[in-house]
């Protein structure tokens, strides 16, 4: 029995070594298309022969580079769609990325493994990175071209409104204007010869302003 518990007891250090923990900064904002990403791992263990990648999306479903090393050899790999190198140093592995864009926004997961000596070990999956690529030359030549095609639109729509709300205001001052000088000629015209005048030749006959003109032919024979 006590050969036993011994022998369970030997085994705990090597299952605590063999464990490797792995931590990130939450958030990195990149401005300038530039990223360097640290991952701080520890490992206790004795392997010689390791990996460390980067994966891009929750599920970590895309791997954007590896670097892998060991007592002689180092080697690294970038996806296609990726400029991104991994540099190794003591207890961290750095990545490096640049020329990036702003669809490349994303959580990004360090993943360092122990690949040789047996047994394999790799770590637990990490909070991750969220990686902010803000796209100032990418998305400002767009947001560059879209007003362009929509200016000479405004443009047109404002000068229709323009336009229409003068050509209203013109014709709506025309009929008022019509209108009233329209009633201005008839009342004119009703009262054109009413007032009572002398006749002809008669101005110092003694009649009255008002009297009406008579006509003497009549009593002639």
């Amino acid at each position: 029995f006590h050969k036993q518990v011994f022998f369970s007891l030997s085994l705990l250090p090597s299952l605590s070594e063999n464990k490797i923990l792995v931590a990130q900064r939450p958030l990195l904002i990149v401005t300038n298309k530039t990223a360097t990403l640290v991952c701080n791992y520890t490992y206790n263990g004795t392997g010689k022969e390791f990996r460390a990648s980067l994966h891009k999306g929750t599920d970590s479903a895309l791997e954007v580079c590896f670097v892998s090393w060991n007592t002689t050899k180092i080697s690294r790999n970038s996806n296609k769609g990726f400029n991104c190198e991994g540099i190794h140093e003591k207890d961290k592995v750095i990545f490096n990325l640049w020329n990036m864009s702003a669809s490349q926004t994303d959580i990004y997961f360090c993943k360092i493994e122990a690949m040789y000596p047996p047994p394999y070990v790799c770590n637990e999956k990490s909070n991750g990175t969220v990686i902010h690529v803000k796209g100032k030359l990418g998305n400002l030549s767009m947001q560059m071209q879209e007003p362009q095609s929509a200016i000479p639109l405004w443009i047109m729509v404002a000068v229709i409104g323009v336009l229409t709300f003068y050509s209203m205001l013109i014709t709506t001052v025309f009929i008022i204007y019509w209108q009233k000088s329209k009633k201005n000629v008839y009342h004119q015209s009703d009262y054109m010869n009413m007032t009572p005048r002398h006749p002809p030749h008669q101005k110092n006959k003694g009649y009255p302003s008002y009297a009406p003109t008579r006509d003497y032919t009549a009593y002639r024979s």
